[in-house]
């Protein structure tokens, strides 16, 4: 008996120190959590009392919130299908993730697929003339600008000023010449009889000539890449075209410092314009310079028929006269009819669209 009352006894001491140490262990796991439960938000403070305090109400867990950024229109409402509580929800769930669709744009300078309202352009570059204008013109410089309204990223229109020049070949010059020093009836010069031909002539004669308008030009971009497009341009508007006839003229030019001396230079001798409209179609490639770039480098060519109103006048010929009439009633002051022949030239320009 009183060894099975010692064995009772330290089965005893053993069990009371086993808890005791279960109970240490416990009171070191709890004072570990401590800093991260001091850390919590406030917003938890009244749901961590009531789970300590009681059963839970859910009318009270419905109104704890999370701390947010967002505007007071993201926060679950009472009653709102998107509460963190309702009667199916046991336990405590985040928010649900606010869902964004595609971008939306209400200022004064941008459309609602995110493209400026408005749009220009500047360029340079060559003109090739073609058809009837082929036989009197050489290939010259150009250079033009547009300012318009984009309605999306793929329509817009643009209001253009463009400047294709022109130089006007050998062959029309010489029949100038020679029609200016030869022809009575036409602006007679001395110096070369009728039916001289070129070679008689001693009035040396330049010229060359221009185009300037005005056009409104509807632009559509049917394709619209990161880096690389293509669009389609075409347009009407306001042909002026100028053809100037030159011939060396020598005047004294006169300084304070230097005195008077002899110069020679270009002064026009013959005039011509005309005024009609017109019409172009063309096709461009563009490059953007980054993704996000509004600016793109351009290359375009366009198509271009002015409709000028034909004038009849005189034209040079080799014969006993040295010219000949075009058409009824020639204006006998009219000595280059071709400027009034409808025109048609390729104008090539390079530029930056911005």
């Amino acid at each position: 008996m009183p060894m099975i009352e010692c064995l009772s006894s330290h089965r005893f001491v053993f069990a009371r120190r086993t808890v005791a140490l279960a109970i240490a262990a416990c009171a070191l796991a709890l004072g570990a959590s401590a800093q991260q439960a001091a850390s919590a938000s406030a917003n938890s403070a009244p749901l961590l009392a009531s789970i300590a305090t009681g059963p839970m109400d859910l009318a009270t867990l419905a109104g704890v919130g999370y701390g947010s950024s967002s505007s007071s229109d993201d926060a679950a409402q009472p009653g709102d299908p998107a509460n963190l509580f309702d009667s199916t929800v046991v336990g405590l769930q985040p928010p649900p993730r606010r869902r964004y669709g595609r971008p939306r744009y209400n200022d004064s300078s941008h459309n609602s697929d995110g493209s400026s309202k408005w749009t220009g352009e500047v360029g340079v570059g060559l003109t090739l003339p073609i058809g009837d204008t082929y036989r009197y013109y050489n290939t010259s410089w150009a250079l033009g600008g547009g300012f318009g309204r984009q309605w999306s990223k793929k329509f817009a229109v643009l209001f253009q000023f463009d400047y294709d020049h022109f130089g006007i070949n050998q062959k029309t010059l010489d029949s100038q010449a020679a029609l200016y020093n030869g022809a009575t009836s036409v602006s007679p010069i001395t110096g070369c009889g009728p039916g001289q031909g070129e070679s008689g002539c001693s009035l040396p004669v330049d010229g060359n000539t221009h185009v300037w308008s005005f056009t409104l030009n509807p632009k559509y971009t049917f394709m619209d890449g990161d880096k690389y497009g293509a669009y389609v341009v075409g347009g009407l508007g306001y042909y002026h075209k100028v053809t100037d006839f030159t011939t060396p003229e020598t005047g004294l030019e006169c300084s304070p410092y230097y005195g008077c001396f002899q110069v020679t230079q270009n002064a026009v001798y013959d005039h011509y314009t005309s005024n009609a409209p017109g019409v172009n179609a063309g096709f461009g490639l563009t490059y953007k310079f980054s993704r996000f770039a509004d600016e793109r480098f351009f290359i375009e060519a366009r198509y271009v028929v002015v409709l000028n109103s034909q004038r009849y006048g005189y034209e040079y010929a080799n014969n006993a006269n040295g010219y000949i009439t075009t058409g009824t009633n020639p204006d006998p002051n009219n000595a280059f009819p071709q400027n009034s022949n409808r025109t048609t030239y390729i104008p090539i320009k390079v530029g930056i669209r911005f």
